[in-house]
């Protein structure tokens, strides 16, 4: 389709439901000691360095007192992202207690890590956290896309060949390079070790007793035959996390805050043609009484035949802040390099 063919096709935009968030936020804030804040990314986002930012944005501009409860939904992400987001909350609240309603899982778990306690509801649950990368020498996918690759995939294959080696099997390194790179063998060891320390870190941060910091670290790490496997409060509580029972009232609440996420977070994607879309998904947000920081996908996408890809194009995308002025709900970009 031509550029001004283009013009003349309506952009789809999500709602942006501010005010019926603020209710729901103002109604949760009501009834604790302390502040609250909400952190909650979609399925097609994750936890990263930069979000930090948007966390100081707001942090920066609030009379603090000094708790913090802290509202979790994620996939996860940036293990790096979430020892900075720590580390920044850790300047401003002496004590922090995260919500837990749904799921909190890789990354995310690190980050509810840095809470002194973790409430969580009956659909909520944590994950393992051990690491997968995604390297530039990764192998490719279907789509031409790069894919993950854990530490525990390797481990395991080599365990697997350990067991039904031949005589005449020399070592299994030989087959595996045809496949995989030995540099990603090396970023994902390394990103292995990385993870264990950013964990252990991150509970150092409260937990005094630093054995049971790495014992904790290690078991999130390495004990799960899944990455996706489903932390809930009681194995939470026999690894040794201080983890509560969230309240019947607050977890409804923070249910229907994740219903008007999840909303404003719906797909946004307008069609030109077979090769050409726009999309306009909202991704993640932050949020506490009177401000409410989330990003926003706001681009062009065209497909290389040639390729094999989606590669983007007229890229707007940005944090915006949804703020109530005079009664009215005013939006403004602001961004982060």
């Amino acid at each position: 389709m031509k550029k001004e063919d283009r013009s003349k096709v309506e952009i789809k935009k999500p709602p942006i439901l501010f005010s019926e968030t603020q209710k729901v936020v103002a109604k949760i804030s009501k009834g604790l000691d302390g502040d609250f804040l909400t952190y909650w990314t979609s399925g097609n986002s994750r936890i990263v360095d930069e979000d930090v930012i948007a966390f100081f944005k707001i942090l920066g501009n609030e009379k603090i007192r000094n708790k913090l409860y802290f509202f979790v939904k994620s996939g996860g992400g940036s293990g790096e992202g979430s020892l900075r987001i720590v580390n920044l909350l850790r300047k401003y609240y002496g004590k922090i207690v995260a919500f837990v309603p749904l799921d909190c899982a890789s990354a995310a778990t690190m980050l509810v890590l840095g809470a002194d306690s973790i409430q969580m509801g009956p659909l909520g649950y944590l994950s393992a956290i051990d690491t997968s990368i995604k390297h530039d020498l990764s192998p490719v996918d279907k789509f031409n896309d790069l894919t993950s690759v854990s530490q525990i995939e390797l481990g395991r294959v080599i365990k697997l060949w350990e067991q039904k080696r031949q005589k005449s099997d020399l070592n299994p390194y030989n087959d595996l390079y045809k496949y995989i790179h030995p540099l990603v063998f090396g970023g994902v060891d390394r990103a292995s070790s990385l993870s264990i320390k950013i964990t252990t870190d991150i509970l150092s941060y409260h937990l005094k007793d630093k054995n049971k910091a790495q014992k904790i670290s290690n078991h999130l790490n390495s004990e799960y035959p899944s990455h996706s496997y489903p932390i809930t409060f009681s194995e939470a509580k026999k690894i040794g996390l201080t983890v509560n029972v969230l309240k019947s009232e607050i977890n409804d609440d923070l249910l229907k805050l994740n219903e008007l996420y999840s909303e404003m977070a719906q797909l946004a994607y307008t069609d030109y043609d077979q090769l050409n879309y726009h999309d306009n998904e909202i991704l993640k947000f932050v949020e506490t009484l009177g401000i409410q920081l989330f990003y926003q996908k706001d681009k062009d996408w065209h497909y290389r035949t040639e390729e094999r890809r989606w590669v983007p194009m007229n890229d707007e995308s940005s944090w915006r802040k949804n703020e109530t002025i005079n009664g009215k709900t005013i939006t403004k970009k602001f961004h982060i390099r």
